[in-house]
């Protein structure tokens, strides 16, 4: 079909009186940004037409039938074709109510604003919401019947070349690495009530306790999730003497990390409290302090860290802003590091407290949560691939997977050709997790580990991701085992 054949469809399809809106894009990989623009476009008007850029057009990488197949499959575009001319062309040939583009063409010349001037159309930018829903997700929890909560996308892997055993031989060479983690302790303590009602004197849920769990968390899991793999673990990090500090460095030594706390008194250890009833968490509670450390205990943690990074093959920084990594001791801990040539690792949470997880300058591998990406950057409108761009930029980071919950991960990563990334997607694998507060740091310990023994980025996200899976079938943060990872791959 030529455009003017399209355009003949598109009018009978959408029918009188409807607003029509359009959209032109390469889609080479279907990705959550994708998703987020086109569901925005369709709020826009009544009937979203999607134009798929031809295969000579710049970056394609997929076949045109695939790509056009790709789009037909999502359920709010209405009409998806290939686009064969230009996008101002075909505009002034359908003249839609409204142009949609992604928000970081905002500013720049756009062909598409004359066309839609010539006949009283409208162009709009916007990348979506940045908080966005999958609810192809949630209906697939309700209506397939799961054996097994964990379901791993074989697609992702042969568009990638590598298959479960690759990554099993993956897995098999964590044994015998030598890891240094480097971060703030937290002591997670899951409090699960019994319900008893509503207060008669005030509206007040009443819970009473009948069980107390303590895990380790913080930077402490993630080193706990590295020697759990099969590396000989050495961690780094502040706890005061008290009942928390003397629980984490009893279970560190239980899990065969060499952990290395030194105390401050100015601080408690973090201690962060869940009370849970009926599966769901009521309320949390955070006892810490977020100071910076002194610059005697900061020379102190670094001089013990170098004399272990000169032995390890390398180094995961995993900060939650606690005041256990202040600037200079990052600054002085990379530059030793880059001497060595180590490769490193970083993640920076933000929750309550801000985070700027671009302060870990030039990392093999950043792992933030969308939230995290957009306070690093200061962006709060772009699509996730120029802010995935963004970021690597202003950190000089190599890889950066972005976590985005129920929506999986996105993997961006430089390409063969000078500034033409490469951009794919993984969906979460667990749609039904039991406690997600552990994902983040499975997924770096995982991911990080699979890049210094020579994975590349897309089989270190997956195995990432199946970590992550693993965590979050369960409540409360124990240590990922490198037998439940193999036993869920040969699954």
């Amino acid at each position: 079909m030529d455009s003017a054949d399209h355009v003949a469809e598109i009018r009978s399809l959408s029918g009188p009186g409807r607003r029509v809106v359009f959209v032109s894009g390469n889609f080479n990989i279907i990705h959550p940004g994708h998703l987020r623009l086109l569901r925005f476009a369709s709020e826009c008007g009544d009937f979203l037409v999607v134009g798929v850029n031809p295969d000579l057009h710049h970056a394609t990488t997929v076949p045109l039938p695939m790509r056009v197949e790709s789009v037909k499959a999502i359920s709010f575009v209405s009409y998806a074709f290939p686009l064969n001319e230009r996008p101002d062309a075909f505009i002034m040939r359908l003249q839609p109510s409204i142009v949609v583009k992604g928000k970081e063409f905002e500013g720049r010349d756009n062909p598409e604003q004359a066309a839609v001037d010539g006949y009283g159309g409208k162009l709009l930018f916007g990348s979506g919401e940045v908080r966005f829903s999958s609810m192809d997700l949630l209906q697939r929890e309700l209506q397939e019947m799961n054996l097994s909560t964990i379901r791993k996308p074989t697609e992702f892997a042969e568009r990638h070349h590598f298959d479960f055993d690759d990554l099993i031989r993956i897995v098999q060479r964590y044994n015998g690495m030598r890891v240094v983690v480097v971060g703030d302790l937290i002591v997670d303590e899951y409090i699960n009530c019994d319900p008893l009602g509503m207060s008669h004197e005030d509206p007040t849920i009443v819970v009473t306790p009948i069980r107390e769990d303590r895990f380790i968390g913080g930077a402490a899991i993630v080193a706990a999730h590295a020697r759990g793999l099969g590396a000989t673990v050495s961690y780094f990090g502040v706890a005061a003497q008290d009942d928390a500090g003397r629980f984490a460095a009893e279970a560190l030594e239980r899990y065969s990390v060499d952990a290395h706390l030194i105390g401050d008194e100015s601080r408690p250890t973090t201690l962060k409290q869940r009370y849970r009833a009926s599966g769901k968490t009521l309320l949390r509670v955070s006892r810490l302090r977020q100071h910076d450390i002194s610059r005697e205990l900061s020379d102190s943690l670094l001089e013990q860290i170098c004399a272990a990074v000169d032995k390890a093959d390398m180094l995961i920084f995993s900060d939650f802003n606690y005041g256990c990594l202040p600037q200079p001791l990052v600054d002085r801990l990379i530059e030793y590091c880059n001497a060595k040539k180590l490769m490193m690792a970083a993640d920076s949470q933000a929750s309550s407290q801000l985070a700027d997880v671009s302060r870990f300058k030039g990392m093999r591998l950043l792992t933030p949560t969308e939230y995290e990406a957009r306070l690093a950057v200061r962006d709060n409108n772009s699509g996730l691939v120029v802010l995935a761009e963004a970021l690597r930029r202003r950190s000089e980071a190599h890889h950066i997977l972005i976590t985005l919950g129920a929506e999986g991960l996105l993997i961006h990563t430089p390409g063969p050709v000078e500034n033409e990334p490469q951009t794919d997607q993984l969906p979460a694998f667990n749609s039904v997790p039991q406690d997600a507060s552990g994902a983040g740091d499975s997924l770096l310990a995982c991911a990080s580990m699979a890049l210094t023994v020579g994975a590349d980025v897309w089989q270190a996200a997956y195995l990432g991701s199946v970590a992550a899976a693993c965590q979050v079938s369960r409540v409360g943060n124990s240590p990922l085992t490198a037998d439940e990872l193999n036993t869920e791959l040969r699954l």
